[in-house]
């Protein structure tokens, strides 16, 4: 390189400037009025707010010869004046270049310990990964945090988090980072333990007087100990002879999961376009989809004759191999890809639909369906989902206010 050429900017020298201190307006356009006396460039900028103190960290470049001193001199008066401290480190070049394989991990803990906290970054580390940069997500109704990392493939990680996470009692979930996260997309529900608290058959059944029958053949089936069409069929026979009229008691008896509403309202603001899947039934999952604003709506249906219950079903069977399909059916409607969908579920009926997904979770689910799942969620807000999205509680609320 001739002395008339530029250095490269990865050879040029840098400084790293650090202003540590308590937060007020007017900070980062004091520092930087200050360093523009000496021709300096922005290479790079990070700030960082807790609990009122600030870290404020400019990469620049180098000043002129024979100013660096007076920079420095100057940059610490000025910090001084604000009771606050710096510190100026002299090196070559630019932040070093990001690892290949980057992710989002999100930790979410109610609450989240410092112990825990520890297990996954240790276990990041231990497969070569690379923390670059931490932030909260969310203070409640959980802690919510996300990491973004470097180094590691996305499975890799995302099974070595697990085992860990289920260690020390903490939900983490891992999503390749890149453009895909901010694309519109598609999300899908289970309804009966994930939209909604209840099981709908079981509120059917408490009025025909079977709810512990029905119960009992509704655990092992969500526990895949039954096949699900074969359950189905049992339940619904035990339903025979009720008066429709039944349907509308059951559906006012219908409990939202906590953080449903906010789910689906969010989602909508930002574009997405949300379903619902379930081996209930259309006589309330049709209810549902009009009072929530869904896009799609499918489940089993009830046969009712001259105004009562038949004790069968009618038309397609929604079953595990149903969801699934369901799923497919409604990404080709909403012209979204399939690895731009997100499925949600708790049963063992769902772990077809959320193994299409590209992202499936588990939420509150049975054992066997954590297990499988590409991540579990074991608090009980439904909302909770949207940090796996990366979006924060604070978006959320100020949505709402906006709105209001």
């Amino acid at each position: 390189m001739s002395a008339s050429q530029p250095p490269h900017p990865a050879d040029a020298p840098t400084l790293l400037v650090k202003i540590f201190g308590k937060d007020r307006p007017g900070l980062t356009a004091g520092l930087f009025d200050t360093l523009a006396a000496y021709s300096v460039d922005v290479v790079d900028i990070e700030q960082v707010v807790t609990r009122g103190r600030i870290v404020l960290c400019a990469l620049v470049t180098a000043p002129p010869a024979g100013l660096e001193g007076d920079l420095r001199s100057t940059v610490h008066s000025w910090a001084d004046s604000l009771k606050m401290q710096a510190e100026i480190i002299s090196g070559i070049g630019d932040n070093r270049p990001r690892g290949h394989g980057r992710s989002h991990v999100t930790m979410l803990g109610n609450p989240l310990t410092a112990e825990s906290t520890a297990a996954i970054a240790a276990s990041i580390a231990a497969i070569g990964g690379n923390i670059d940069r931490i932030f909260r997500l969310a203070k409640y109704p959980v802690t919510a945090v996300e990491f973004d990392v470097s180094g590691t493939a996305t499975e890799s990680l995302r099974t070595a988090l697990a085992l860990e996470a289920a260690k020390v009692g903490v939900d983490v979930a891992v999503i390749a980072a890149g453009l895909h996260r901010r694309a519109q997309r598609l999300v899908v529900m289970d309804v009966d333990s994930t939209l909604i608290q209840d099981e709908v058959i079981e509120l059917f059944a408490a009025h025909a007087g079977c709810e512990d029958e029905v119960a009992e053949v509704t655990a092992a089936a969500m526990r895949g100990e039954l096949d699900f069409e074969q359950s189905l069929h049992a339940r619904v026979r035990l339903l025979a002879g009720l008066d429709a009229s039944v349907v509308d008691k059951v559906r006012s008896e219908v409990r939202l999961t906590p953080g449903a509403r906010t789910l689906i309202r969010t989602l909508k603001r930002l574009g997405y376009q949300v379903g619902v899947v379930s081996g209930g039934f259309t006589q309330v999952t049709d209810d549902l989809k009009e009072r929530l604003g869904l896009d799609f709506a499918q489940a089993n249906t009830l046969e009712i004759v001259d105004g009562k219950l038949t004790g069968k079903v009618t038309g397609e069977i929604v079953d595990r191999a149903g969801k699934a399909r369901l799923l497919r059916r409604f990404a080709d409607e909403a012209g979204v890809p399939l690895e731009q969908t997100v499925a949600i579920g708790d049963g063992a009926n769902d772990l077809d639909m959320l193994n299409a997904a590209g992202l499936g979770v588990a939420f509150n689910a049975k054992p066997v369906v954590r297990e499988a799942a590409h991540t579990a969620v074991n608090v009980p807000f439904l909302d909770t989902v949207l940090y796996l999205l990366g979006v924060t509680r604070e978006e959320v609320e100020a949505a709402d206010t906006h709105t209001d």
